[in-house]
């Protein structure tokens, strides 16, 4: 019955969904809010619960589950996606903090000087332009985050304060603004200019006033939302790490609610690739290294991986099919990308089955797709790579989607197959 009882919306958000403090967080992928409230508060955990999103994103799990009282621990291995979650629980009480913290950047003098011509804002902007950005970075960095250490993996983004990840999301938002030119019809991905006398010039004072504005419209949004977190630290946890190693105190979670990456070769690194820019100063490593560490990544693998049963005879039908297919480079690339993507799925599914309690539930939105004619039916494996790790699906409810990169991608009619996959919300129980 407790499996009945959940509360299961579609977990597709909708255009306009969003506004109000949630409207600066408008990225790719993940589920609405309120699919996330409804599916935790008819959970029916209790007061102590821990609830864990491996895969956080943009911090809608770890959002949800502090509004309603719960502790929650979200991790994501792209940087720019912690500190958009950890700013998304900035407490309204915060609101004034804001407004001090933009005044105190604004009213330093823009110091005149030459940009590191390794600087990646240089990859979109003139020197001029790329120049300020870095200034209201570096003021951002100057005044709120200055007591972070950085070391050889860059600074520890899960110890910046909400206060400082809320004037950095101001920044990204003003920056995916002034490189609305070179986005495309796929949400994920971003050009560069063709060649340099192309990059984008924006005035100093243009760029000023937009990051400014942006941060007095989030201290506006904040004062009004967020009835329930009153105070600064409400027991949530938000960190930089792999969902393949990130190592959890045995059987001390309570409930799982996530959505895995996809497997449709999507470069979810490609959607922040601005915010990686600006969060430079702050890491260590380039985003071509982030983007081979992802789930999903489209880089083959540096070493050889082998199918294992473990896995599931669906999974293992799917990379024989890829294998064997009769497209350039199916029994390399894409076979040994899909390997890849299977491999550190199985591994994240180890690390969160050890974390999870017994009887405990976890809930994972997986959405199916198709590798050209052949059907990749990822909550079948996923349900069936599941067992091997002691979690038993009780409950699946299908969505189909309207919103899916192969209605973006036309050449997909070429394979005779449906544009709309299935979005399928599983439901599993962590058993002995």
């Amino acid at each position: 019955m407790r499996f009945e009882g959940l509360r299961i919306g579609s977990p597709k958000r909708t255009k306009g969904i969003r506004d109000g403090w949630e409207g600066f967080f408008p990225y790719y992928a993940g589920f609405p809010e309120q699919f996330a409230s409804d599916l935790l508060a008819s959970a029916k955990l209790s007061a102590e619960a821990v609830v864990l999103d491996p895969w956080n994103g943009s911090g809608t799990t770890t959002y949800s589950a502090a509004r309603l009282g719960l502790k929650a621990i979200g991790v994501d291995i792209n940087p720019v996606m912690v500190v958009v979650a950890r700013a998304r629980l900035l407490p309204s009480s915060e609101a004034d903090s804001l407004l001090a913290a933009v005044s105190n950047i604004k009213s330093e003098v823009i110091r005149p000087r030459k940009i590191d011509s390794s600087d990646p804002l240089l990859d979109w902007f003139g020197p001029q332009t790329a120049n300020t950005i870095r200034f209201l970075e570096e003021g951002i960095r100057r005044t709120t985050v200055s007591y972070l250490t950085l070391t050889d993996h860059g600074v520890d983004l899960g110890r910046i304060s909400g206060l400082a990840a809320a004037l950095y999301v101001a920044l990204f938002d003003a920056c995916r603004q002034f490189t609305t030119k070179h986005r495309s019809s796929n949400p994920t991905w971003l050009r560069g200019p063709v060649v340099q006398a192309n990059r984008i010039g924006i005035p100093a004072s243009t760029i000023v006033e937009r990051f400014v504005s942006n941060v007095r419209k989030m201290a506006a949004a904040l004062g009004r939302a967020l009835p329930s977190l009153l105070t600064a630290h409400p027991g949530w946890q938000i960190d930089v790490a792999d969902s393949t190693t990130r190592a959890f105190p045995p059987s001390s979670i309570d409930c799982v609610l996530t959505s895995p990456p996809y497997c449709t070769r999507i470069d979810y690194t490609a959607a922040t690739r601005v915010e990686l820019a600006v969060l430079a100063p702050l890491m260590n490593g380039t985003r071509g290294e982030l983007s081979r560490q992802m789930i999903g990544s489209v880089r083959v693998p540096q070493h050889a991986i082998l199918p294992h049963d473990t896995w599931g005879a669906t999974c293992l039908d799917f990379l024989n099919n890829v294998k064997n297919h009769k497209s350039k480079a199916s029994a390399t690339y894409y076979y040994r990308t899909h390997l890849d993507y299977f491999d550190k799925m199985a591994r994240s599914m180890s690390v969160i089955s050890s974390a999870l309690k017994r009887n405990s539930i976890a809930i994972f939105v997986v959405q199916d797709s198709h590798y050209k004619e052949v059907h990749n039916d990822l909550p079948k494996i996923i349900s069936e790579m599941a067992l091997g790790y002691n979690l038993r699906l009780r409950r699946r409810v299908d969505f189909r989607s309207t919103r899916s990169m192969a209605r973006i991608n036309r050449h997909t009619r070429l394979y005779g197959r449906e544009a709309a996959p299935t979005e399928a919300v599983l439901c599993f129980e962590k058993v002995t």
